[in-house]
């Protein structure tokens, strides 16, 4: 009989679990930077959730004090939470935020992954081509909007304006029609110059998709003479899935805050018709002096961003999970 041979596979050991002072002495060079964040954020945050409790209005002070800010008339619960939600006002900017983000969003998607199939082709000069590209997304919010207002809108020296009058001299007219591109037509004014901000932001991580696709995939699709209608549908799209929703996602969360390219393209008008919650927040703060109003309005703004985030933060995850398995 011949003797069994030992198990030479050593015992897999249990770790042991860690104390609570190993788990803080690991804990402990994050807390400087959690302190700092939680300053920073948290502790801000509660106070604009107090505030918006109050009835604050800076030309008509009361004789109660907030923390030595300034005085307030009483304390208002959630009446400017209902005020938000029931002032025609603020629904008309809620409506134009939506409209604003859900447009430049879907603008910015769209051009977005044209622009990464493009790119995802080998051709001379690729590398230039994308610093091109990404180049809007680099200048400042500011910047951008002043371009667009003043170098192309303007209806005495704009560039719009400039083309459609060369235009119109080809076919013998004088002088074409001067349009006022901003007062004509300002939503779509505004989307345009947030579009083209965007657009690079979409591109590099559809891109980043692109380039991620499994290559044997391809080239088995290749083999079985899948067309490139065919394999973009069935293959590339699927696979871009998540990218397309995680770009949707950040960028709503960017769009949704846009205060920049309305305080210097329109204004919030004519009238309120580019008004959305960032800039409402601010003409409430800065204009009506409505402290507790503007901080409501604020909360809602950061618990619906925050919403939205929790989602992304999911895609990111599941992103990063797919990459750990491959």
């Amino acid at each position: 009989m011949t003797a069994l041979a030992p198990d030479t596979e050593p015992a897999v050991r249990q770790q042991e679990p860690r104390s609570a002072k190993e788990k803080w002495r690991l804990r402990g060079p994050l807390l400087p930077a959690l302190i700092f964040t939680i300053i920073i954020t948290q502790i801000p945050f509660l106070v604009t959730i107090a505030i918006s409790t109050l009835n604050w209005n800076v030309l008509q002070p009361g004789d109660k004090s907030f923390l030595g800010l300034g005085y307030y008339e009483s304390f208002a619960g959630l009446d400017n939470y209902v005020t938000v939600f029931t002032d025609a006002r603020l629904r008309t900017a809620v409506v134009n935020t939506i409209t604003l983000t859900v447009s430049v969003v879907v603008f910015s998607l769209l051009l977005g992954l044209a622009l990464a199939i493009l790119l995802d082709k080998k051709f001379p000069g690729r590398g230039l081509a994308r610093t091109l590209l990404i180049a809007p997304f680099l200048v400042m919010p500011v910047a951008s909007a002043l371009i667009w207002k003043h170098a192309l809108y303007n209806p005495d020296y704009g560039l719009f304006n400039g083309v459609l009058n060369w235009i119109w001299q080809l076919f013998g007219a004088e002088q074409g029609p001067t349009i006022d591109w901003v007062s004509s037509f300002p939503m779509p004014a505004v989307i345009a110059a947030l579009v083209w901000q965007w657009t690079p932001f979409m591109m590099l991580i559809l891109l980043a998709g692109l380039q991620s696709q499994p290559g044997d995939v391809l080239e088995a699709a290749r083999i079985d003479r899948a067309g490139s209608f065919q394999t973009f549908r069935f293959i590339t799209l699927p696979h871009l899935r998540q990218y397309i929703e995680l770009s949707a996602l950040l960028g709503s969360i960017y769009v949704v805050q846009t205060f920049d390219a309305i305080f210097t393209i329109t204004q919030g008008g004519p009238g309120a018709a580019t008004t959305n919650l960032p800039y409402e927040i601010y003409l409430t703060m800065f204009r009506k002096y409505e402290y507790g109003e503007a901080a409501a309005a604020g909360v809602v703004v950061v618990i619906g961003t925050i919403i939205v985030a929790t989602f992304a933060l999911r895609v990111i995850s599941s992103l990063f999970k797919e990459e750990v398995s491959r």
